[in-house]
């Protein structure tokens, strides 16, 4: 009985022991895993800030892709046209729609190609993991310029082909001083369609795709009016390698030849493959050397990633010039490192604005897809808040008739608001914001003041003892003396304005000044302008303005120009022809711009605003075919060609408008 107790006894101790040691390394492990998590919050906030600073910007999700599988349909050439054709059940190979468009009549480049073109009709097939880049150049910076862009080539393929990312390890930089800044959203492997699984690696018949990119002369990449946009291209099969090669004279030029590569490719949803042509040669140059987009960020704010979107469709189509109209009266988006005053005061809210990162950040990306960053303050009008602070730092007033009423007496559309011509604290803010930006966007040789619509009712307020038309020469030659010494005492060779009834008073000399003509494509300002000798960039609100058409946002007044501007409008219009210019006066025409002012645009709608109707005014500047046509007609080639880029913008996530009923997409030339 004694025995058996201390048995007993013996056991509750061992069990006692055991639950303690069970218990201590329990807690053990508790405070080790507490531990991780508390320093992993530091890692996940760190990682959260990241992936922030990455700014993904398409608009894909794992859902599925936005261009549908058509496995019910082929297609077969005929008479230069595809033609569509049942497939249901069918154990022939099925023709997708895209293989058949871009090996049946005219090449699907866009713009189109304005000097040599030679594709053969045999293709091959590949996946993005078998392309591989050498660049032969004697210029390190371009060198490495390349192969960045080549890296986000290589991202655009991987989209087009709908595959998953590779890892954030591999991803490719801005540059090594800034954060990662992602081109699109990371993917999951995409979604089965028709019981097809994309994101899987197949071979194709081709084992390597080797791109040889050769810059020749200029290892300047910094943007001009001069930069040499001329390219060459060629490819060449051997075996099972396709030989590409890309000679141009410049970065520039090197970068329009990617983008035509990158459209002459493609993914067939037969075989899940990229394909390209076996044998192609294009040799390809502009016709203007200004080809811009305008986007309004203060009317209402843009995030980054739609600003780089934007720059994405940009790039494809060939343009070169982002006009980013920072500013304006209704707010002031940009935080400068001088004066954060005019952000605080004039920004929608904290989050709705731009750090001087995000410009450089934008300016950089731009780059890599050969298209340069203009920003502009407007000035002096269309100055009002954010510009109400003066008095307080001792500076004065800074501007005048901020938000005054009746607004229509003293400014073109609410709030009112116009700097202080005569306050020297004014152009030393502009001076050292002009610096600023100048820092962010790199060297050049053109900038735009603004110097749109002054209302000289509202310094006659102030000033009526004054010549106010000499008071706005005044201002804008003070504006320019301040962007020399901002530019490190050097003018640049372009400075532009907008056109107004005070840029025909021939105060500022034509030699340094261009004007952004944006009225009438009939007005009499267009004659003149040219006679007094300045250089112009037509931006014609007839035609080349892309928020007209969608009604007044104001109950009284105009508050919006019409009709819609179609892309057609866009396509057709050509006032250097309808002008009939001679040699003299065209040479003085650098260009085109659409612009997009955003009273009724903000970022739900960007993208279908500006595309395709934007790539409509890329090919009038790149190639501007000839117009044999009756004034409203396009060739029904066009209509083909816009169609397959309307669908490779949105390939990489750009929600496009579309043209026409996909019936007519699916059965080219029925319908136009």
């Amino acid at each position: 009985m004694l025995l058996t107790r201390r048995l007993r006894y013996l056991y509750k101790m061992s069990l006692a022991v055991s639950l303690r040691r069970a218990l201590l390394v329990l807690l053990t492990g508790a405070i080790f895993i507490l531990t991780v998590l508390y320093w992993n919050q530091g890692v996940t906030k760190a990682q959260a800030y990241n992936e922030a600073l990455e700014r993904p910007h398409s608009h894909h999700d794992a859902s599925g892709f936005p261009i549908p599988v058509e496995k019910s349909w082929t297609y077969k050439c005929e008479n230069d046209r595809c033609m569509r054709v049942g497939h249901h059940g069918k154990s022939a190979k099925r023709v997708s729609f895209i293989s058949c468009s871009m090996t049946c009549g005219d090449v699907n480049i866009w713009p189109h190609p304005t000097q040599k073109f030679l594709l053969s009709s045999q293709t091959h097939s590949f996946s993005v993991e078998d392309v591989q880049l050498h660049v032969d150049t004697a210029h390190r910076e371009v060198r490495k310029q390349l192969q960045l862009a080549f890296d986000w080539f290589l991202k655009d393929l991987r989209l087009i082909q709908r595959l998953d990312y590779v890892g954030s390890s591999s991803e490719p930089t801005v540059s090594e001083s800034s954060s990662k800044s992602r081109h699109h959203a990371d993917l999951e492997p995409a979604a089965t369609l028709f019981g097809a699984t994309f994101g899987v690696k197949k071979a194709g018949d081709l084992t390597s795709v080797q791109v040889k990119i050769s810059v020749l002369k200029s290892g300047d990449l910094n943007f001009s009016l001069d930069n040499d946009e001329t390219y060459q291209l060629s490819t060449q099969t051997e075996g099972h390698r396709l030989q590409v090669e890309i000679i141009a004279n410049s970065y520039f030029g090197a970068r329009h030849g990617l983008s035509t590569l990158q459209q002459l490719i493609w993914f067939d949803d037969e075989d899940h493959l990229l394909h390209t042509y076996a044998n192609s040669k294009v040799k390809d140059a502009p016709k203007f050397r200004y080809r811009g987009l305008m986007l309004d960020t203060s009317r209402h704010f843009f995030s980054v990633e739609s600003i780089k979107r934007t720059i994405v469709g940009m790039g494809l189509a060939k343009m070169n010039r982002f006009h980013w109209h920072l500013t304006d009266a209704q707010s002031f988006p940009y935080i400068s490192r001088y004066y954060p005053e005019l952000a605080v005061h004039g920004a929608y809210s904290e989050s709705e604005t731009y750090s001087e990162q995000d410009v450089r950040e934008v300016a950089e990306f731009a780059k890599i897809y050969g298209v340069q960053v203009i920003p502009e303050i407007d000035a002096p009008a269309h100055a009002g808040n954010g510009w109400d602070w003066g008095p307080k730092r001792g500076m004065g007033e800074l501007a005048m008739c901020i938000n005054q009423q009746p607004w229509s007496f003293y400014c073109g559309e609410p709030p009112c608001g116009q700097l202080n011509p005569k306050n020297n604290y004014t152009y030393l803010i502009l001076q050292r914001i002009y610096e600023e930006l100048l820092q962010h966007t790199g060297p050049t040789d053109f900038f735009h003041l603004g110097g749109d619509e002054v209302n000289l009712d509202c310094w006659a307020q102030y000033f009526n003892d004054t010549d106010l038309r000499g008071l706005w020469c005044d201002f804008m030659l003070q504006a320019m003396a301040r962007l020399k010494l901002a530019n490190n005492g050097v003018a640049p060779k372009h400075v532009a304005v907008w056109s107004s009834a005070l840029t025909n008073t021939k105060c500022l000399p034509n030699s340094q000044f261009t004007v952004q003509v944006w009225g009438g494509s009939t007005w009499q300002e267009n004659y003149d302008l040219l006679d007094n000798g300045y250089n112009v960039i037509f931006s014609h609100v007839d035609a080349w303005y892309l928020d007209c058409g969608f009604g007044s946002w104001r109950a009284t007044g105009d508050a919006a120009c019409a009709p819609y501007r179609t892309w057609q409008n866009v396509y057709k219009h050509r006032p250097w022809e309808r002008m009939r210019l001679d040699k003299k006066r065209k040479k003085q025409v650098l260009g085109g711009e659409v612009c997009m002012w955003t009273e009724q645009v903000d970022e739900n709608q960007l993208d279908n605003r500006l595309w395709p109707r934007t790539a409509a005014l890329a090919e009038r500047l790149w190639t501007d075919p000839s117009d044999d046509h009756d004034m409203d007609i396009v060739p029904p080639d066009v209509f083909r060609r816009i169609s397959l880029f309307r669908n490779r913008l949105v390939e990489l996530g750009i929600r496009a408008e579309a043209l026409f009923p996909k019936y007519c997409a699916q059965n080219p030339g029925e319908c136009i």
